[in-house]
């Protein structure tokens, strides 16, 4: 059992949920962790990870960030400043992880269609991953700018106390570009895979394909839409997104317990009254608007 006496920092992190239109639905890229990677080994996740430095620091971020600016951002997740940073770092784990960059030039999405562009950006996000080059110089450099405004906020998780690393991280909806190829890094993920939410939730419960609470939290609300196009109307149909902060409760027998708030027990676990405005789930989905 992990010791809690000695706190463990909790890192700002940003998530993206990438969907697209597949032959049978809405589809959502996944990707499956090392095994022997850290924090959740052997897991299928969204791409991912912490804020860093430069997300929020860069001076060269302004001249490519378009559709949202830092006070719009920050109103958004209820921070004071810096809430840009978390959009910024979407787009770059989204890049360094699946090879997917949330960029536009003039005519729209950057487009990887012809290898010679996919090579070249192939080597950007080898160099953006090692610290190499930043991604607002390789922005820059291709003449993009890193739209924003279609990476919709959808929810926010933080870690329970108890893991040897805590996230506070904010979830995002972004559509898939037509005209890249997403694929996992070799390294930090080894495996890629786009699927039908209720597919990846009838698998995991199942016990075939390993996700935790909530990355399963997360694709509940798509399940029942059958397209992109319902996705981003459900995103933006959303109200003000509360924090969900789990409880983990260990047992004499067994794996540990989980309690959401609002469950009995919760805040006696938690060790102090959760935040106002949390609640036990993410938004439901609303009806269906078409037929499929």
């Amino acid at each position: 059992m992990t010791d809690t006496s000695t706190p463990v920092a909790v890192r700002d992190a940003a998530t993206v949920m990438l969907v697209r239109d597949g032959a049978d639905g809405l589809e959502v890229f996944m990707l499956k962790r090392n095994a022997r990677s850290e924090f959740v080994p052997g897991t299928f996740v969204f791409p991912g990870g912490a804020v860093d430095n430069a997300d929020r620091d860069d001076p060269g971020l302004p001249a490519v960030c378009m559709g949202l600016d830092d006070a719009v951002a920050s109103a958004m997740l209820n921070v004071d400043r810096g809430g840009l940073a978390y959009w910024v770092a979407a787009v770059r784990e989204c890049f360094e992880e699946a090879g997917v960059l949330l960029a536009n030039d003039d005519s729209g999405a950057v487009s990887f269609a012809d290898d010679e562009t996919h090579d070249r950006f192939e080597g950007y996000r080898a160099a953006v991953y090692s610290g190499d080059q930043r991604l607002a110089d390789v922005v820059a450099t291709e003449g993009l700018r890193l739209d924003l405004d279609d990476l919709r906020y959808v929810s926010h998780w933080i870690t329970p106390i108890g893991p040897p690393k805590r996230f506070d991280t904010r979830f995002f909806l972004a559509m898939m570009p037509a005209d890249q190829r997403p694929l996992h890094d070799g390294g930090e993920t080894v495996e890629s895979v786009w699927i039908r939410p209720a597919e990846a939730l009838s698998l995991a419960e199942a016990g075939r394909f390993s996700m935790i609470l909530p990355t399963i939290a997360n694709l509940e609300p798509l399940a029942d839409l059958a397209s992109v196009a319902e996705a981003v109307a459900w995103a933006d149909g959303l109200g003000p997104i509360p924090e969900i902060l789990p409880a983990i409760v260990p047992q004499k027998d067994g794996p540990p317990s989980v309690l959401m708030p609002g469950d009995d027990g919760y805040e006696a676990a938690l060790g102090r009254p959760p935040t106002e405005g949390t609640v036990n789930t993410p938004p439901t989905p609303p009806a269906r608007t078409t037929s499929a």
